[in-house]
């Protein structure tokens, strides 16, 4: 006999999705606010170096904990299967960019990075990924190296 799934009346949870994301919110503010504990906080009136980073990671921490009360009271959706192709292929490229920005160059570094991020959807469009990471590759140098003069490199130094 199998067992049948409650209702979404029955359930303490009612919204998982909601629930465990409020969780989530919850656990980054802990750790935010936790590294920030070394800096200065209020002196009186004056902001230390340590006052934003508290203060929004107390917001933060509000925030999930209305997320995840949302998730008890209110009906959501259930966890659905976890994608790994996303997450995986946007920390790759973000290893690919700090990996290649030196040998590479700042145009083709960030032409690719982009193209390796865009393969992270199932709903890529190659013609479009390829016309916009080379409209966002000259925006970048343009931005980084000629506005602000940031010693990048530009060509490949093979």
């Amino acid at each position: 006999m199998g067992s049948k799934p409650k209702p979404a009346a029955r359930r303490r949870i009612r919204a998982p999705r909601d629930f465990y994301g409020g969780l989530a919110l919850m656990a980054l503010a802990a750790f935010a606010w936790w590294g920030s504990l070394n800096l200065s906080g209020m002196q009186g009136v004056q902001f230390g170096a340590g006052t934003a980073p508290r203060l929004f990671a107390g917001l933060l921490f509000l925030t999930g904990g209305v997320i995840a009360v949302m998730g008890l009271i209110r009906d959501g959706e259930p966890i659905g299967r976890y994608g790994v192709r996303g997450p995986l292929l946007v920390a790759a490229s973000i290893l690919l960019f700090a990996t290649a920005i030196r040998p590479l160059g700042l145009p083709l570094t960030s032409f690719l990075t982009i193209l390796l991020t865009s393969a992270a959807s199932d709903e890529v469009r190659w013609l479009e990924s390829i016309l916009w990471a080379a409209v966002l590759s000259a925006a970048c140098t343009l931005l980084f190296v000629y506005a602000l003069g940031l010693a990048l490199p530009l060509w490949p130094s093979f």
